[in-house]
C-alpha cells in the first residue's frame, strides 16, 4: 500500500485516482448506506468536493482502496464553508446545529470528511494499515499548511479505534442518530501528529474489524433545500 495527498490544483498529476475516489464513496455511503447525496450512477461528489479540498489516497497495485478529504476551518466556497461550520448555521439537513458548540475559522484547525476503505480490503490488519495511511496523509497537508489539529464527525466507535491505531482523540461534542441511516454520530478532535508506535498501533489484531469498517463516515448530510 502507497499513500498519495494532493489537492484540487495537483488532481491531473494523478491520472483517474481522483476519480476512484468518488466512485468508492458512491459505493458506500449511497449504494450501502442509502444517503440522499448528489450523485450519478458512477460517482459521488459534494459542494466540498471544491478548490479548497485536500485529498488523500491509498492505492494497491494502482487502484484507489481507502481515502479521506479534508480542509481547513477558513474555507469558503460561494455560500458554504466547512461542513461542520455549515451544520452549525444550520445549512445540512440531519446533522443538530448544536453538534460542536463553536465553529472554529482557523487555519490551525482543520476539517476531515468522506473517509473510506474499498470492501476488497479483507483483512484487520489490511484495513488498519489502509486507515492509517490516509490518516498520516491528512496529518502532511494539515501541518504543511499551519495545521495543528484534526476534527471530524464519526461514529463514536470510531474514537477507540483511532486510539488503537495510535492517535490521540477527544470527543468535543455529543451523540446523536441520523436520520438517513439510523448510526450515531458525534465530532471528535486529534492533534495533527502521526501516529504513536505502540503495541497497540502495532497489532492491527487488536483493532476491532467494526471499527474500520463499520465506521468508516465522517459525515456530510444534505444541504438544506
Amino acid at each position: 500500500m502507497e499513500n498519495i495527498s494532493f489537492n484540487f490544483a495537483q488532481l491531473h498529476q494523478y491520472g483517474t485516482a481522483f476519480y476512484e475516489f468518488l466512485a468508492l464513496r458512491k459505493q458506500f455511503f449511497v449504494d450501502q448506506l442509502g444517503w440522499d447525496i448528489p450523485h450519478d450512477d458512477s460517482v459521488e461528489m459534494d459542494q466540498y468536493d471544491n478548490p479548497n479540498a485536500h485529498y488523500s489516497l491509498v492505492l494497491r497495485d494502482g487502484k484507489v482502496i481507502g481515502g479521506m478529504r479534508a480542509m481547513a476551518t477558513t474555507a469558503q466556497w460561494g455560500s458554504h464553508t466547512y461542513m461542520l461550520r455549515d451544520a452549525v448555521a444550520g445549512k445540512l439537513i440531519g446533522i443538530p446545529e448544536d453538534i460542536i458548540k463553536i465553529a472554529t475559522v482557523t487555519p490551525n484547525v482543520w476539517e476531515a470528511t468522506r473517509v473510506v476503505i474499498s470492501d476488497e480490503v479483507k483483512t484487520q490488519a489490511e484495513r488498519s494499515e489502509c486507515l492509517g495511511l490516509v490518516l498520516d496523509g491528512v496529518v502532511d497537508q494539515a501541518t504543511a499548511n499551519g495545521g495543528t489539529e484534526i476534527m471530524a464527525l464519526c461514529p463514536p466507535v470510531f474514537a477507540r479505534t483511532l486510539r488503537q491505531l495510535g492517535y490521540d482523540v477527544d470527543l468535543i461534542g455529543d451523540p446523536y442518530v441520523n436520520c438517513h441511516d439510523n448510526r450515531r454520530y458525534v465530532a471528535m478532535s486529534m492533534p495533527a501528529k502521526h501516529r504513536r508506535k505502540t503495541k497497540v498501533a502495532n497489532s492491527a489484531a487488536q483493532v476491532r474489524k467494526v471499527g474500520v469498517a463499520g465506521a468508516q463516515a465522517p459525515l456530510h448530510a444534505p444541504s438544506v433545500k
